[in-house]
């Protein structure tokens, strides 16, 4: 955090850590100790279920030297005192792992709060003909049932695809391996799947007890009968379960349970599975058995999540070696890893500094001819500071893009496994300039968004120069001038109500041309301008929309730090692939990717 030319970090003052039950140790001591790295002090909440592990943690913390007065450890109930907690306007971060649902009711408390969440997952593995299918059945069972199917990475679905989806023998073998699994209790060292965390209520006792219509049970789940001195087991032991014939489009087909049930769905061709793995509004984990390595080229280019896995379980990422995280609902906020080398720089702000000395030249050699187009049509309208602080800034791009965003790296480098981990651009992002923001800031960010190939808009108050909208449009980007007003409305997907109820009746063709104004919200908001115009940015959009945790606002100072700034406008993506065959390397992969 401190070594990034262009730019000083600021620590949050206070972050509320708010961890789950089902990683009851790596995943709070990951929050807390990120937390505490980045210079803020800590409330700690973790869930009810897990408040003894959370006291351990804190323990250790504490007679390690980090004061009270840093780290506060609370047990508050999920209603009222959770809710005074989170909606306080002294804290200024929230970490959350846990369900989307969760995310947005803490957004509900408080429309603008800063939070980073790590939310829920709805993950299918493909199996291709091609696949080991005795390897596939291990890695799927393990997947789906380790820990009674707790996970939020859990393997949920299977989409079998052509003759997989027909092998007596592949079915064969997923019974039969589902069925051996012993369940009991995690103090007997024989059991190998545990209790879920409490009686199944909900969602998950829908998917233990009902089949949705055309589904049968491959493996019909059951609850264990309770016994004598139980341990407090009883309603929680259950058998794993197998759900067949899931239909696309159906409720086990795109809704997250949380439990030890897999559905069995079947496709005709990669394509297909492809679209079945990514109908979900989630993007967590995703896996693939093949051997072709056609087909994982295919699918590298298609799916949609943070973590995918080729030829191996969907589970138990390992910090730097599968930086954790997800795509779409699966995350909330500025989508970094944990474990990757981002997590650190959303946890507290950034502010804007010199940068280093000016050049006396003004070349625009190593940039991208896209971006030199653009600088050169603004030229005009700059002055030389601006001008020469928007060069550096683009150079700063192209080294960071060289250096990190544009490679692919296995920073493990195990061989018999390829851990690697990539940028994606973002499909949906709007950039608005408030009404004090200056030019070159606006045109800094500009240029980070082309050279990531994202897909973007620019809204400003006033006009843009007749060179720079032209250079704009023949990038395929769209400029709209309007109030701030007008922007809060069109991003929060009001255009075509705006149109409907103003003076007289909307006609046809009007409501159309609003429809494809608005078009989708956003993913991500980059906000341009003072720090108080771009709060009032922020608290009208949060007010707007309710909070929606699906859009993720950047409100930070535009800095030249290319390592910043390019951020906004990228996905994280982990990829593991097996590289052996039985102990036996196997470089199948290496021409893919």
């Amino acid at each position: 955090l401190d070594r990034v030319s262009g730019a000083v970090f600021v620590p949050s003052r206070l972050t509320v850590v708010a961890p789950p039950w089902n990683f009851p140790l790596a995943i709070p001591a990951g929050g807390v100790l990120a937390a505490l790295a980045a210079g803020s002090g800590v409330v700690f909440k973790p869930a009810p279920q897990a408040r003894r592990c959370a006291a351990v943690i804190a323990e250790a913390l504490w007679a390690a030297g980090i004061p009270r007065a840093v780290l506060a450890l609370v047990d508050l109930d999920e209603q009222e005192l959770g809710q005074t907690l989170i909606a306080h306007p002294d804290v200024d971060r929230v970490i959350l792992t846990g369900s989307f649902e969760t995310a947005a009711l803490f957004r509900s408390w408080r429309e603008d709060l800063p939070l980073l969440a790590e939310t829920s997952g709805k993950n299918a593995m493909i199996v291709m003909p091609s696949a080991d299918l005795d390897l596939a059945v291990g890695d799927l069972v393990k997947s789906a049932f380790g820990h009674a199917g707790q996970k939020c990475s859990a393997a949920s679905l299977a989409i079998l695809v052509g003759p997989v989806a027909r092998s007596r023998r592949f079915l064969r073998q997923l019974e039969d391996a589902t069925r051996s699994l012993r369940v009991g209790p995690p103090t007997d060292p024989r059991s190998e799947m545990g209790p879920v965390i409490e009686p199944p209520h909900g969602k998950l006792d829908w998917a233990l007890r009902t089949l949705d219509e055309g589904e049968k049970w491959l493996v019909r789940p059951t609850l264990r009968p309770p016994v004598d001195l139980d341990g407090g087991y009883a309603g929680r032991l259950w058998t794993p379960g197998i759900r067949t014939n899931v239909r696309p489009g159906s409720r086990f087909h795109l809704e997250e349970f949380f439990g030890p049930v897999l559905g069995l769905t079947h496709a005709s061709n990669l394509d297909k599975a492809i679209e079945l793995q990514n109908a979900v509004e989630y993007g967590l984990t995703a896996g693939l058995y093949t051997q072709d390595a056609r087909d994982l080229r295919r699918w590298l280019e298609s799916v949609e999540a943070g973590n995918l896995y080729v030829n191996r379980g969907i589970t138990g990422a390992i910090v730097q070696r599968q930086p954790f995280g997800g795509w779409k609902r699966s995350s909330v906020g500025a989508g970094a890893k944990a474990g990757g080398p981002n997590y650190l720089v959303g946890l507290g702000s950034w502010r804007a500094t010199s940068g280093g000395p000016a050049s006396t030249t003004l070349h625009l050699r190593g940039l991208d001819s896209r971006i030199t187009t653009l600088i050169e049509a603004a030229q005009p309208s700059l002055d030389y500071p601006s001008f020469e602080w928007l060069r550096r800034a683009a150079l700063s791009d192209a080294i960071w893009w060289d250096r990190e965003f544009g490679r692919v790296k296995d920073v493990s480098g195990l061989g018999v496994e390829r851990n690697l981990f990539r940028y994606r651009p973002v499909a949906r992002i709007g950039i608005r300039a408030a009404g004090d923001a200056s030019w070159h800031a606006l045109l800094r960010v500009v240029v980070a968004g082309i050279r990531c190939g994202s897909a973007f808009t620019v809204s400003a108050p006033v006009g843009l120069p007749a060179a720079v909208r032209r250079a704009l449009g023949d990038l395929g980007i769209t400029v709209f001038v309007e109030t701030e007003d007008e922007w809060v409305q069109r991003t929060a997907g009001r255009a075509t109500e705006q149109v409907a109820h103003g003076e007289g009746e909307a006609t046809d063709a009007e409501a159309a041309v609003a429809d494809a104004l608005a078009g989708p919200r956003p993913e991500r908001v980059r906000l341009i301008g003072s720090a108080d115009a771009v709060d009032a940015a922020r608290r009208a959009l949060a007010a707007a929309t309710g909070g929606d945790p699906d859009i993720a606002v950047y409100a930070d100072e535009v800095t030249t730090a290319g390592r910043l700034e390019l951020l906004p406008f990228l996905r994280e993506q982990s990829v593991t692939i097996t590289a052996h065959r039985f102990g036996t390397p196997d470089p199948w992969s290496a021409d893919v990717i």
